[in-house]
């Protein structure tokens, strides 16, 4: 489906015309670019798209069937761009990712959009109320979806940071920690921060492209060298981000070491409970076993108090031995 068209001039927007034919020509005549957003389109809306931008054909297999890794590849008439926004749903405590892909060229922007995270619209919206940045060319383009699919994994990674804080302090409770559905919670939450690491991980590399950091830094076509400023700030969120990733990772495997170590601490406590118990049981069966073969030559067997002294005897043991496994924590 094809969200929208619009012609941008000096960073003002100017409705593009309905034929898609004619949209780059008049971009270039008035010495502005085309920005055409489309959300899951068909085959059959992208071919015109893709015909009328002469996009590389494997691009626009990527961008039609998705489920791509974020990335960046250059190609003679276009640069193509995929990212993935991520959408934190606190009540269920699942992340999912959607995708959009960029295809960038000399005087067009072409976005494509799948999921519902990150709306596009709001990104134009906030550029067409700040003409200096849209006046940049189709490269501001690319730096503002960058930034807000970016920013808000900021925000999905202080929301999950707050979600695991609850769930450590669930762990290290008396209730929480003996819970039977606390360790499949703390491995949901794990999965949860391996598919937060699919979007944000692989992207640390196209975006120090952009920046020009590190070893991978050098001249994109495409891209104003001047834009790199703007790449490098989104590209330090994007180290934050990472590494808040790691963080939670580490710190979801360390709760759920703990809460194993626990689970083995209250099942060794168990043991002693039942080994003490059983030795206190195994006292008394075994005079009354001894007693109970109705021998005829046994020591007292006829005494008129061997009954109460023998009871007397197991009493007295079963006594000793309950204050020596109190003593030691195993009752």
């Amino acid at each position: 489906m094809i969200v929208d068209c619009a012609i941008y001039r000096k960073g003002h927007r100017s409705e593009g015309p309905r034929d898609f034919s004619d949209a780059l020509d008049e971009a270039r005549s008035v010495g502005g670019f085309v920005w055409i957003g489309l959300h899951e389109p068909t085959a059959e809306e992208f071919d015109l798209v893709s015909q009328e931008f002469a996009l590389h054909p494997l691009a626009v297999e990527d961008a039609l069937k998705a489920h791509q890794r974020p990335k960046l590849e250059v190609y003679d008439d276009s640069l193509f761009m995929v990212l993935k926004p991520v959408v934190y749903e606190p009540r269920s405590d699942t992340v999912s990712s959607g995708e959009i892909m960029i295809f960038l060229g000399d005087s067009f922007v072409v976005t494509v959009r799948h999921g519902e995270g990150t709306p596009l619209d709001v990104v134009r919206n906030r550029m067409e109320r700040e003409p200096e940045l849209l006046d940049e060319g189709p490269t501001s383009v690319l730096y503002a979806v960058s930034d807000a699919v970016v920013d808000h994994y900021l925000e999905v990674a202080i929301e999950l940071q707050t979600d695991l804080e609850g769930l450590e302090a669930e762990v290290f409770t008396p209730e929480g920690g003996g819970s039977r559905n606390i360790a499949s919670r703390i491995y949901d939450f794990k999965r949860q921060i391996l598919e937060f690491r699919r979007a944000t991980g692989p992207l640390g590399l196209p975006m120090a492209r952009l920046a020009g950091v590190g070893t991978v830094g050098g001249s994109v076509p495409f891209v104003e060298d001047k834009a790199r400023p703007y790449f490098r700030d989104v590209h330090d969120h994007l180290t934050r981000v990472n590494e808040s990733v790691e963080g939670l990772d580490r710190l979801v495997s360390d709760i759920l070491s703990a809460h194993l170590a626990q689970m083995s601490v209250r099942q060794n406590d168990d043991m002693r409970k039942i080994s003490a118990w059983a030795a206190m049981a195994a006292i008394p069966t075994m005079i009354a076993g001894i007693y109970g073969m109705n021998f005829e030559h046994m020591p007292e067997l006829r005494w008129e108090w061997s009954y109460p002294v023998v009871i007397l005897v197991m009493g007295g043991l079963e006594v000793l031995l309950y204050r020596l496994f109190k003593r030691r924590g195993w009752m």
